[in-house]
């Protein structure tokens, strides 16, 4: 239960992990797009450039953006070798130093990511279902620590960013993840502000703020907000924003729900999710979702 971060000393900041800009292929420079999601009400944003040959491996120095309300977090997009079906690798790195190094001709997926990692950074495996990655690709990467469940620009662009049913099969095999959802914006009209993650830590500091995501202290939405999560006596306690659902997930089919009308609080029995773990959904009536982690009971 240690990744529950309702309750605990520290607040909510509200971040986009995955962005892009004239560094790579996005159509804004960099001081602009990070302007723009401040002006949104941000908390802060990583640009994540494509760190590769085409774009000369781009790390975007963000520093001088930051100010006591808002800050940014380096990242990259890294594209070192092949998935199963012939696709060229797209894997999260934020938290990556300014200084990077480029990849060596001996480095693919799996050593860049592990490079990255040991660097300090929070690795996520992002958009699987963009382009088709497999669940053998995905275990390939042992360093990451989530998984993007939710990639705006995929789902507004070709109905691909929908990814928690790939999550939970790895969840099911036994892999301690968490989900993240995401904008991965390059234009930021159609493709932006539709996914973040509110991240629970105890002050902006970068540092703060990545260690808290590896740790899996934050939730994902598009909208909706989760004001607390507990556990005691045999239950799961939820309080939101005014929900149409607010439903459960776990291992294989196990899953509950309630339905209504702006409901802001909701319990349910854990006992059939307490062999592995469970998450929590909220939705609105209209449509838009918030989602936990999973929280692991053993």
């Amino acid at each position: 239960m240690k990744n529950l971060p309702f309750g605990q000393p520290g607040r909510f900041y509200r971040g986009n992990l995955h962005t892009h800009s004239i560094n790579s292929d996005g159509v804004l420079e960099a001081g602009k797009v990070c302007r723009r999601y401040k002006d949104a009400g941000y908390d802060f944003i990583s640009l994540s450039e494509h760190f590769m040959a085409h774009y000369d491996y781009p790390i975007t120095d963000t520093r001088a953006y930051r100010s006591d309300d808002f800050t940014t977090v380096i990242a990259a997009e890294l594209h070192q070798g092949k998935t199963a079906v012939g696709e060229t690798w797209h894997i999260l790195a934020v938290g990556v130093p300014v200084d990077f190094a480029r990849p060596n001709s001996d480095e693919g997926a799996v050593e860049i990511a592990k490079r990255a990692a040991s660097a300090g950074a929070f690795i996520g495996i992002v958009h699987p279902s963009w382009y088709g990655l497999t669940i053998e690709d995905a275990k390939s990467i042992t360093c990451a620590h989530a998984v993007e469940i939710y990639n705006h620009g995929s789902e507004v662009e070709v109905e691909r960013g929908e990814d928690w049913p790939f999550c939970d099969l790895l969840l099911n095999d036994g892999w301690r993840l968490s989900g993240f959802a995401t904008d991965d914006a390059h234009h930021l009209t159609h493709d932006a502000f539709g996914g973040w993650i509110n991240v629970h830590a105890e002050s902006l500091d970068p540092d703060a703020l990545v260690e808290s995501m590896k740790a899996g202290r934050y939730y994902s939405s598009q909208g909706p907000e989760i004001h607390d999560i507990r556990i005691a006596d045999g239950e799961l306690h939820v309080e939101c924003s005014p929900a149409a659902n607010i439903s459960l997930q776990g291992r294989g089919s196990r899953a509950k729900y309630l339905s209504g009308d702006n409901m802001t609080k909701a319990s349910f029995p854990t006992e059939r999710f307490e062999e592995a773990y469970v998450r929590v959904t909220v939705r609105d009536d209209q449509g838009k979702r918030a989602w936990s982690n999973p929280i692991w009971f053993q």
